[in-house]
């Protein structure tokens, strides 16, 4: 398995002849990204914000993308296919699991910006499960996954370091990927983030803009 990071919580995930693009967002895009993005076999997006969906990019692909009522509500001019938690994707030798995701608020979502409908995936190759959690707060689950990419920036939108390392062990994942650290308006506090990580004995990886690793 191959993971790419682009901004803020874009992945571009290459496993079993199959590449997926999650959360194309528009945060720090670059006209460039574009030319890899139309490589996707699929898009995944997990819920309506901008930094998480570039929806003037995305609009003229023909490739299939896969959000909630919610998103497609925000995005008329985009055809998504339709998923909701519990939902399965299947797609030969990778399984794409759509799994409960609760987004934070503060008041700054007000008039608009409130996220009621977001998704968690969780994509299974049979031998790795990569779970992206999407803009999320903790909450009880029992999924299972060996290598997790979860926000770390607070805020009230989303877990903290010290909720995501607490959050990663229960997964059981053994590589903790953080996303979700590039606007500037929520800056991520680093060195809490490392102090957590180190205390709580979390493997992890922060991968710039275009970066690339292999699982």
């Amino acid at each position: 398995m191959k993971i790419k990071k682009y901004p803020q919580s874009c992945l571009m995930i290459e496993t079993n002849n199959k590449r997926i693009l999650v959360d194309a967002g528009s945060l720090k895009y670059q006209d460039r990204f574009l030319n890899e993005w139309k490589t996707a076999d699929i898009i995944l997006i997990t819920h309506k914000h901008e930094d998480h969906i570039k929806s003037d990019a995305l609009k003229d692909i023909n490739i299939p993308i896969y959000s909630t009522q919610e998103v497609q509500d925000t995005y008329p001019d985009i055809k998504f296919n339709i998923v909701k938690e519990n939902d399965i994707l299947d797609f030969d030798d990778v399984k794409i699991e759509v799994v409960k995701a609760i987004h934070g608020y503060n008041p700054l979502l007000k008039n608009g910006g409130q996220v009621f409908e977001n998704v968690g995936y969780i994509i299974d190759d049979g031998e790795h499960r990569l779970y992206t959690t999407s803009d999320t707060i903790c909450f009880n689950n029992d999924y299972k996954a060996d290598i997790v990419a979860l926000p770390v920036t607070a805020h009230g939108l989303t877990m903290s370091s010290f909720e995501a390392s607490l959050f990663s062990k229960e997964l059981g994942a053994n590589l903790v990927l953080p996303i979700h650290m590039d606007n500037d308006k929520f800056p991520t506090d680093i060195n809490y983030m490392q102090e957590n990580f180190k205390k709580f004995n979390i493997n992890y990886k922060v991968l710039g803009i275009e970066e690339e690793i292999e699982i």
